[in-house]
Order: C-alpha cells, then structure tokens, then sequence
C-alpha cells in the first residue's frame, strides 16, 4: 500500500526562495565582476516610474541588467504634484533622490492596459470609500480626476477605448506633475534631464512611446 504524501503544497514564500538559488546559480554567478561594480554604488541613466501591477516589470520589459535603471512603482504610475506640507513623500523623495544625488539623464512615466488604478479613477468605483477599504487607493487616484472628466466626457466610463484613453491620461498627468518639481523643472529647461512617456499594452506586449509635441502614443520603433 502507497503511504499517503504528508509534504504541504509550496508557500508563495518557497516559491520565491526557489528562484533566489536560480539566481544565485545563475544571474550571481554569471555576472559576479558586475555585482562587484554594482557594490561600489549605482550610476543609473533612467528613473521609471511605473505602476505596481505585477504584470507590467521594467525590468523585464526593457531587458535590462541590475543597476541599469532606478525604479518606482505604485498605483498607476502617479506623480503626485510638488508640495512641502507635512506627510510622507514617497514618489517626491525617490525622485529628488534620483534627480540629485543619482543625476539620471532621463525619467520615464510609464503607464499600461489593463490598469486597475485608472479603471477605478474612470469608474470611480471606489468614490468614498473608508481607509483599508479603497479609501487609501480612492485618494491617491483622485490626482486623475480632473483628467478622469476630459475622458468622461468625451467617451463616456465604459469600454476598453475608454480605459486606455484614461490610462495613457494618466501617463501625461503625471508628465505634466513632474513640472510642478523645481528641482526637475530647471533641469529639462537647461537640457540636462528629459522626461519620457511610456505606455505597455499588456493584450499584445506591445510598447507606446508619447510623441513630445503632440503627447500622443504610438508603437517604438
């Protein structure tokens, strides 16, 4: 007679630890001179600013190494506009980190289909909601809302035209937010940073890049 199995079906937390020792096998191993390099400290050329949706890594998307680029990543992709009052700046302090201290020459707003964050700003599904019920997500994307109303507007808060017009919105928001920060402001003024607009449509894994002057999307070259 077969002896019943006792073994427990895998954490998410073994999961992880089972592709940590692939990297040790493989990416550390392989690329020890540049971990060395990388101990030393971080010249990254490139801010991305993308959402935490797990389907959209800048990492993965752009194929790049450790160090090559400097990454935030939460709902929707937002820049929240500059301000001093009291509170905990996330976005604002690792931009001013990456303007200043790391001197990246580009910053990168990159936003994506299928985005639960500008759906819910289109939808405003989630419009008064209590803190640790949506009400944390329903204030940060309430920095979409006057753009949420353009898109209304024009298209109405249904649909996949809708969501993407809201999403790729969103993207030129942020853009327009970055602006407001006079650390970066002078910076694209005497030619030493430029800021990009991004957009990943995840259906085909198609990229979109914002044309500068017009601030529309179309597939990279």
């Amino acid at each position: 007679m077969t002896e019943p199995t006792t073994d427990s079906p895998a954490s998410p937390l073994d999961t992880l630890i089972d592709g940590y020792r692939r990297f040790r096998e493989g990416g550390w191993k392989t690329q020890r001179e540049k971990w060395n390099t990388l101990s030393e400290g971080q010249q990254p050329d490139v801010m991305v600013i993308a959402c935490s949706d797990s389907r959209v890594d800048p990492s993965q998307i752009f194929d790049v190494d450790p160090g090559e680029i400097f990454v935030v990543r939460n709902v929707a992709a937002l820049v929240p506009p500059f301000e001093t009052t009291p509170g905990h700046h996330g976005v604002s302090a690792a931009l001013e980190f990456a303007v200043q201290v790391l001197k990246v020459k580009e910053v990168m707003v990159m936003g994506h289909g299928l985005c639960g964050g500008c759906k819910a700003s289109l939808t405003q599904s989630l419009h008064g909601a209590e803190p640790g019920e949506g009400g944390f997500v329903a204030n940060w994307i309430s920095l979409l809302d006057e753009a949420r109303n353009d898109v209304a507007s024009k298209m109405g808060t249904e649909g996949r035209d809708a969501e993407r017009a809201m999403e790729q919105a969103a993207v030129r928001v942020s853009l327009d937010n970055l602006m407001t920060f006079p650390c970066v402001r002078s910076k694209v003024k005497d030619g030493s940073l430029r800021l990009r607009g991004a957009f990943f449509a995840i259906t085909d894994g198609v990229l979109h890049v914002m044309d500068e002057e017009t601030r529309e999307f179309s597939p990279a070259v």
